[in-house]
């Protein structure tokens, strides 16, 4: 959304709460082709409510990243989420795209809930008849000290910022890519992090409906840890199926299955919202991204709750991922790069 450069090429940097994801994709006659791919987790105090606490934290885990994956860009594509970041639909009069670069500023100020000076504005016309009297737009304001705490991370690991981008949006991105939606098709893309998820309801390649929902991983780490007595990496390992010490496997499901309640029920509060506030309108699939879409049980109880379909996103399905250190990180981890691949693919915008 919001540029800060001109160099094209990109690396996608999605940098969450548990970990830094980056991805560098290159264009052959064959197709998009992984160039380099490479995760580095953080301690849980780095990130906190999608704010960076720690910038030379940060800073460190992404320039190991690069010379770990042997990444030589310098130009990135991040994201940011959270209680800063407003996408809000709106009705206008309908004009040529320039009048409304000029107007968008003052238009912006009655729907934004935060001093216009304090926030960079970015939009996207959704109408395709500008003949009608009204167009529907697609209006995007963040606070300018949450850019500002990502990009000063990552000037501090000497890279260049480039693009700033919004989670939701890059996820869509990565979705529309592999999976090449039908203009009718209206799918619910869930992003589960370590302690943010991303819900994007995605009509095609229009988006109707976005959330931020204060909810993850790290809820159920948090509850391993405190009803089996484990410390937060022993609860974390059992967690992703790890066996630690004597704890009985058995005694993971019941702990697993109260926060999955709650995050179906944060997902079916925002479905409730979004048919109530988008007549004729119906989900046919949910896909599910982040690194915390693999906690056992999950798909399974979504599917139930909901009747619908339930799949795992593949960031890669479209993407070529050679033999070697990214299809090994790839082959454990795909999940947890939709976010980064949607924002590397901001390199190829024609495509």
């Amino acid at each position: 959304m919001f540029g800060m450069g001109t160099e094209k090429a990109v690396v996608g940097l999605d940098i969450g709460s548990s970990s830094i994801k980056a991805v560098e994709l290159k264009k052959t006659r064959a197709g998009l082709v992984v160039a380099h791919l490479g995760i580095e987790p953080l301690a849980s105090d780095i990130v906190v409510d999608s704010m960076i606490v720690d910038s030379g934290s940060v800073a460190n885990a992404v320039s190991k990243i690069f010379t770990d994956s042997a990444i030589k860009a310098k130009a990135v594509a991040t994201s940011v989420s959270g209680h800063s970041v407003i996408v809000k639909p709106v009705k206008m009069p309908s004009m040529p795209d320039e009048d409304l670069a000029n107007v968008i500023q003052t238009e912006a100020a009655q729907y934004i809930p935060f001093d216009i000076s304090d926030v960079n504005i970015d939009y996207q016309i959704l109408s395709e008849d500008l003949a009608a009297p009204e167009m529907d737009v697609l209006l995007v304001a963040v606070k300018r000290d949450k850019i500002l705490n990502y990009t000063n991370a990552l000037q501090l690991a000497g890279r260049q910022p480039s693009i700033v981008d919004i989670d939701v949006f890059a996820l869509q991105n990565c979705y529309e890519y592999n999976y090449e939606p039908a203009p009718n098709s209206t799918v619910a893309l869930l992003n589960i992090g370590a302690s943010v998820m991303n819900i994007n309801i995605v009509k095609g390649s229009t988006p109707l409906f976005t959330r931020d929902v204060s909810v993850g991983g790290h809820q159920y780490t948090d509850s391993l840890q405190k009803e089996l007595d484990l410390s937060f990496d022993d609860a974390e390992a059992f967690k992703l199926g790890q066996k630690v010490g004597t704890v009985s496997e058995d005694a993971k499901g019941p702990i697993l299955q109260q926060v999955t309640e709650i995050i179906v029920l944060e997902i079916q509060k925002t479905f409730d919202f979004f048919r109530a506030t988008a007549a004729g309108e119906h989900i046919e699939r949910i896909y599910l991204a982040g690194g915390s879409s693999q906690v056992p049980g999950l798909i399974e109880a979504l599917r139930q709750e909901f009747s619908l379909p339930v799949d795992s996103l593949n960031p890669f399905q479209r993407i070529d991922v050679p033999e070697g250190p990214a299809a090994d990180i790839v082959f454990h981890s795909a999940a947890q790069f939709a976010v980064a691949v949607g924002l590397a693919l901001r390199s190829f915008e024609s495509l």
